[in-house]
C-alpha cells in the first residue's frame, strides 16, 4: 500500500464522516418540525456506507456514503392545539427522532473525521521527510 492510497482511502474516510454529520445536523435541525396529523412526519435520514473496491492486494479502496431517509413517516402524535396545523383535536405529527442517538452518533462522526484527517497529516509528513531526504544528498 501506498501513501497516496492512504491518502485517497482517508480523503474517502472524510468525505463519508461529513455526510454522516450533514444527516445528523439535518436531523437535529428537523426534530420539531410539525406536520398535519393527516400528512407524514419528517423522516430521519441516516447513511449508509460501502466499500469501495480496491486494487488486487486485498487492500480496500476506501468507503462511499449515501443518505437514506429510513425514519419511521408515522412520527408521535404530539398535543399542540396553538398550531395552525393542529388537528380538530389539537394534535400534530412530529419526527420519531431520538436526540441522545443522534448527539452520540454525532460524536461517533466527528471521531471517525478526526481519525481520517490524521491519516492524512501523518501521511503528508512521511512525504515531506522522504523529499528532505533526496533534498540531503
Amino acid at each position: 500500500m501506498s501513501l497516496f492510497s492512504a491518502i485517497n482511502i482517508s480523503g474517502s474516510g472524510l468525505t463519508s464522516s461529513r455526510t454522516w454529520i450533514d444527516a445528523i445536523a439535518n436531523n437535529i435541525a428537523n426534530v420539531n418540525t410539525a406536520t398535519a396529523t393527516s400528512g407524514s412526519a419528517f423522516q430521519a435520514q441516516y447513511v449508509r456506507q460501502t466499500e469501495i473496491a480496491g486494487a488486487a492486494d486485498g487492500i480496500g479502496g476506501g468507503t462511499a456514503a449515501t443518505v437514506v431517509p429510513t425514519g419511521d413517516t408515522v412520527g408521535r402524535l404530539t398535543y399542540q392545539p396553538d398550531n395552525p396545523l393542529a388537528d380538530d383535536k389539537g394534535y400534530v405529527r412530529l419526527p420519531d427522532i431520538d436526540m441522545s442517538e443522534q448527539m452520540g452518533n454525532l460524536i461517533i462522526a466527528q471521531r471517525a473525521f478526526q481519525a481520517n484527517a490524521s491519516v492524512i497529516d501523518r501521511a503528508k509528513d512521511v512525504y515531506q521527510a522522504a523529499i528532505n531526504i533526496g533534498k540531503s544528498k
